[in-house]
């Protein structure tokens, strides 16, 4: 459960509103889901299985679905087996009530499933989002089963409101609760981090930054009205039309053979973000590195003066990523935080570091957007960052962590197992060492997760407030994602993971957090390396899905339909 304790929410919204996608983000903290869907038939309406087929790809792999069909007392009796640590997300209720008024279940007594259904609410022990439609706002239909239908719906949503802990509603992708508190905002500013536009020009670059020095900021007024980073932020969702629009457009527009492949991930992400269905390719794209190293076991085996070397390197746009950022016409953000402790020892940062850093990376994304940046890449450089980043899984999912902890690689292309061993028995006794304790996103950065982590966390919770884009590549963001989604659920939809890389630590966290990686070249550079070296391949793809015509015999169809009608 989230640090902000809601246990049942009723998430109301009209016909594409996106009431759906917000539901999902309420439950993307959760390891697992089960996704109780209440649609009846439908195998007959090729658009109406479309639908269904859009919010499947959504789905994490790690969620199971179950029906409930024609039976809405089904429904009750999940809620009532459902145990403390299930999380369940039901979408939605219409299809439930178009069950209860089923004609072969009449005469019966449709209140009485209701208030069922109600209690069942209430006595719940799991995590529950329900979906429903609101109709309210709607004129009166014209026939009786219509009137019965939105009667029966506006009952149902009345009872459930009263017996949820939260309602959310939401209208054109924006999500206002109307049953919950809101946190009370708070205004608090930090020195820059060094930025780099490669290839490097000839002048000094500037001292750096040094970071989580300051007690207050000043936090931009976000969307939603907050200015707090607090749990449970309300901040904006991407467009859930946009998306699944364009990769069906993708099906009509003039290419050959099969089309775009594994690209029309990436350009339905584009699309949502831009809430287009012919979104432009990226052009100003920002590479924020956040560099910090982990003391004890995690940085067994690490060469910090090589990490110090490649770091250098990048700060003056040279090395590595200095020449693949040329290559992609980004420029490089270079962040410094102070070292973390051993996480096998005690907790390696303290409560005002963590704040600190979040307001330090929002303020980063805020940068960002301001210098006209139009999407951020988030890696990492740091001795230990590796095995902090496999406890902070294992922690938030309960993740086997011996199967995630890379193995240390050292010069020569040498494996060092004595070191990989160390840093196994460091994520174990810190896993240990908080079994008991509160495991709340704050926690988790205080015990875990350290500086790095924190400011990590802070520039997606800032990305998504400014409604950036944000491409992952690494440990590093892949723990700050799953932090991230215990301050703000709605940040992983501002995510994309461009390459899967080697790591089973990347790859593991992305499904958790229902990130579908785009590619799986099997490259393994390093942070931000690999997202850079693919990018203009995104970029060309996305840019043909948009220049691209629909072919002339899609054209053709259209205009025999148009005849028809």
């Amino acid at each position: 459960m989230s640090e902000d304790r809601w246990n049942t929410v009723l998430v109301l919204g009209g016909i594409r509103s996106g009431k759906s996608a917000f539901a999902e983000s309420l439950v993307a903290d959760a390891p697992s889901v089960r996704y109780v869907a209440t649609a009846v038939g439908g195998e007959d309406d090729p658009e109406w299985l479309a639908r269904i087929e859009a919010h499947q790809r959504r789905r994490p792999q790690s969620w199971s679905t179950e029906e409930t069909g024609a039976d809405p007392t089904r429904l009750t009796e999940l809620l009532a087996e459902a145990k403390p640590d299930e999380t369940l997300l039901v979408d939605d209720l219409g299809g439930w009530v178009a069950a209860v008024l089923n004609p072969a279940r009449q005469p019966n007594d449709d209140e009485a499933d209701v208030a069922a259904l109600a209690e069942a609410v209430k006595a719940t022990r799991a995590r529950v989002v329900l979906v429903s439609p609101e109709v309210g706002l709607s004129l009166v239909p014209v026939t009786p089963v219509g009137r019965a239908f939105t009667d029966a719906l506006g009952v149902t949503n009345q009872a459930l409101a009263g017996a949820c802990d939260g309602v959310a509603l939401v209208v054109a992708g924006q999500a206002t609760w109307l049953k919950r508190e809101t946190p009370a905002p708070k205004k608090p500013q930090a020195a820059a981090p060094t930025v780099v536009t490669p290839p490097p020009v000839e002048t000094t670059p500037a001292p750096l930054a040094s970071v989580l020095t300051e007690r207050t900021m000043t936090l931009p007024l976000v969307a939603s009205g907050l200015t707090e980073i607090a749990p449970g932020m309300d901040l904006p969702l991407p467009s859930s039309d946009a998306g699944p629009d364009a990769r069906e457009r993708l099906g009509t527009i003039d290419l050959p053979g099969i089309g775009l492949g594994a690209f029309g991930e990436a350009v339905e992400f584009a699309a949502a973000t831009q809430d287009t269905t012919t979104p432009r390719p990226w052009t100003a794209v920002r590479l924020v590195l956040i560099a910090g190293n982990h003391a004890g076991g995690a940085a067994a085996g690490a060469d910090e003066a090589d990490i110090e070397r490649r770091l250098a390197e990048a700060e003056q746009g040279a090395g590595l990523l200095g020449r693949l950022a040329a290559e992609a016409g980004a420029d490089i953000s270079v962040l410094r935080v102070s070292a973390a402790g051993a996480i096998e020892d005690g907790p390696v940062t303290g409560d005002d570091t963590v704040s600190a850093g979040l307001r330090e990376g929002w303020r980063l994304a805020d940068d960002a957007a301001d210098a006209g940046r139009d999407a951020i890449l988030l890696a990492g450089l740091g001795a230990g960052l590796e095995a902090v980043a496999t406890a902070v899984l294992a922690a938030t999912t309960g993740a086997e962590p011996v199967a995630m902890l890379p193995r240390v690689l050292v010069p020569g292309g040498r494996y060092d197992d004595d070191a990989w061993m160390v840093r196994c028995a460091a994520v174990r006794d810190a896993l240990h060492r908080i079994r008991q304790e509160p495991r709340g996103a704050t926690d988790i950065l205080r015990e875990l997760g350290g500086p790095d982590v924190a400011v990590a966390t802070g520039v997606l919770l800032g990305a998504a407030a400014r409604r950036l884009p944000v491409l992952l590549d690494g440990p590093l963001g892949i723990a700050a994602g799953l932090v991230a989604r215990d301050f703000a659920s709605q940040t992983r939809h501002w995510c994309l993971l461009p390459e899967a890389g080697t790591l089973a630590l990347v790859r593991q966290g992305a499904d958790v957090l229902g990130l579908t990686p785009v590619l799986r070249t099997g490259l393994d550079l390093g942070e931000g390396a690999n997202a850079l070296a693919v990018l203009p391949a995104l970029r060309t793809a996305i840019g043909l899905a948009s220049a691209l015509p629909v072919h002339p015999a899609m054209l053709g169809e259209q205009s025999v339909d148009d005849d028809v009608v």
